[in-house]
C-alpha cells in the first residue's frame, strides 16, 4: 500500500524534463506573442483567424492588427502565468488550461483554413508550424495534471 501512494504523488516540479518542457512552451509563447504585435505577423495570421468559425467574427469589429495584438497579449500573459506557476500551483493549473486552449485552437486551424493540406509527391503535407502544437499541447496538459496533483495534495 505504501508503494501505491508513492506512485500517485505529484512528481517534483524540479525535474529537468518538466522544467525544460515548460520553458520551451514559455519561450515559444513569448516569442510568437511579441511577434503578433508586428504588421507582418498580423497579416500572416489573418487567413487563419478569418476562416475560423469561432474567431472570424472579430474582424467585423476590430482591425487586423488589433486582433493580432489581442492574440499576442493573451500568449504573453499565459507565458508569464506558466513561469509564475512554478511558485503557485493554482496559477500554474489555470495557465496550463489556458495554454491548452491556445494550442487546441491553433491545431484547429488545420481543419478550418482552406488549402492547409496539400499532396506533395503523393504524401499529404500541411503547414508544419501548426503541427508542432501537438507537442506543446502535451506539455500544457502535463502542466495541468502536475499542478492539479499539487493542489490536491495541499488540501
Amino acid at each position: 500500500m505504501n508503494s501505491l501512494s508513492k506512485c500517485t504523488s505529484a512528481p517534483p516540479a524540479t525535474t529537468l524534463g518538466y522544467k525544460l518542457g515548460v520553458f520551451g512552451v514559455v519561450l515559444v509563447l513569448l516569442w510568437i506573442g511579441i511577434f503578433k504585435f508586428t504588421p507582418t505577423e498580423a497579416a500572416a495570421i489573418e487567413p487563419l483567424i478569418k476562416n475560423h468559425p469561432l474567431m472570424g467574427w472579430a474582424y467585423n469589429f476590430l482591425s487586423v492588427q488589433t486582433v493580432s495584438n489581442l492574440v499576442g497579449f493573451s500568449e504573453i500573459v499565459v507565458a508569464i502565468g506558466l513561469i509564475y506557476g512554478f511558485f503557485n500551483p493554482r496559477v500554474g493549473y489555470f495557465s496550463g488550461l489556458a495554454s491548452s486552449v491556445i494550442f487546441i485552437v491553433t491545431l484547429s486551424f488545420l481543419f478550418t483554413t482552406p488549402d492547409t493540406w496539400k499532396i506533395v509527391d503523393g504524401v499529404p503535407t500541411t503547414s508544419f508550424f501548426l503541427v508542432k502544437d501537438i507537442l506543446f499541447l502535451a506539455i500544457a496538459i502535463m502542466v495541468v495534471e502536475h499542478n492539479k496533483k499539487l493542489l490536491v495534495s495541499q488540501s
